[in-house]
């Protein structure tokens, strides 16, 4: 397999040399201390401490304070047949688990149809993250809600370890979704359960003539930091790709330092910033692995290196690993697991 430098390409010099315009003394950073320095004085039960080490101490990136996770809840998202279908074993639940173990991730998320149907075999071998909701496809015209599917008791009744959720910030739901799974959030940590949320953006006014502000830093940031509001414990996001979305679509409220002082437009400036919402580190930042393609191996390999300089604590990985055949699959995840443990792959 190429090494990271080699699968950077023309991008190596840029993403390996930067420096970030925030500081990274400034911010809780991922180490195999990272539990005791941003828990150990919050108003987390002990038994969420138990079930977030569970996660860090689980897999190839076990005691680093990285973490690699399979999430596979697209056959609710993207229709499984388009989801499964380049691949038709992962219609079979236990093949997920299977990857997640055989790839040496810390955790598998899945749905509670999934994890349910094989958690008496796998979930104590590999920490479970029940995704409470999803936003269902079949609705017509399809519509973007995020919905619950489970309850979080279904997921402490199975041993799961975690619960995750997705909310939908900036849609017309955003609000009924933000008090479903704050409460959500706080009966998973009364019975011992860590929380991931999923902050994804949804307007269709983010999509703007110039430019696809879904995807904008000060958009996803300030996402980020209403997620850690109502205390998620890990915060998945997109990779940034673009700044401005709040001057550009005249909206809400920004400052210029956040465009010239705390950010530029590098792609690892871009991506502290996100982390800089994420109570400057002390809540993990995990970002998504997106859609599959021709290059999935590089642009795996890209998202970690971006990620881990940036600060932030692993990428949250799926289509790119499930849509090939399994061995395949396991590879490129440890691929990517290689960024954090390469020591010369320091943060900005």
């Amino acid at each position: 397999m190429p090494n990271t430098i080699d699968l950077l390409g023309d991008k190596a010099e840029s993403i390996l040399n930067h420096k970030c315009a925030i500081a990274k003394e400034t911010l809780c950073l991922p180490g195999p201390d990272y539990l005791d320095r941003a828990w150990a004085y919050s108003d987390r039960p002990n038994r969420v401490l138990g079930s977030l080490a569970a996660l860090y101490n689980t897999g190839s990136l076990a005691g680093t304070g990285y973490v690699s996770i399979l999430p596979v809840d697209q056959g609710i998202e993207h229709s499984a047949g388009a989801s499964f279908s380049p691949n038709p074993m992962y219609f079979d639940p236990e093949n997920i688990v299977k990857l997640a173990i055989e790839a040496g991730c810390n955790a598998v998320a899945s749905t509670l149809g999934v994890l349910g149907m094989t958690a008496r075999k796998y979930a104590h071998r590999v920490p479970y993250v029940v995704k409470i909701n999803h936003n269902e496809l079949l609705t017509y015209p399809n519509k973007h809600d995020q919905i619950l599917f489970a309850s979080v008791e279904q997921a402490w009744n199975m041993g799961a370890a975690a619960i995750g959720a997705t909310i939908y910030f900036g849609s017309e739901e955003s609000g009924r979704q933000i008090v479903e799974i704050s409460q959500a959030f706080e009966r998973a940590h009364e019975l011992g359960m860590a929380t991931i949320l999923w902050c994804y953006l949804r307007n269709n006014a983010f999509s703007a003539r110039d430019a696809d502000y879904h995807l904008a830093a000060d958009l996803t940031g300030q996402a980020n930091h209403i997620g850690v509001t109502i205390e998620a414990d890990i915060i998945k996001q997109k990779l940034p790709e673009n700044n401005g979305g709040f001057t550009a679509l005249k909206f809400g409220k920004s400052s210029p330092r956040m465009y010239d002082k705390l950010s530029t437009d590098h792609p690892i400036d871009l991506t502290r910033y996100q982390l800089l919402n994420c109570y400057s580190g002390r809540i993990a930042l995990i970002n998504s692995g997106g859609a599959s393609g021709n290059n999935d191996l590089a642009e795996a390999v890209y998202t970690a290196a971006v990620n881990k300089r940036a600060g932030g604590s692993g990428l949250i990985l799926g289509r790119k690993a499930f849509q090939k055949p399994f061995g395949e699959g396991a590879e490129l995840i440890r691929a990517v697991q290689s960024v954090y443990l390469d020591p010369q792959i320091t943060i900005a």
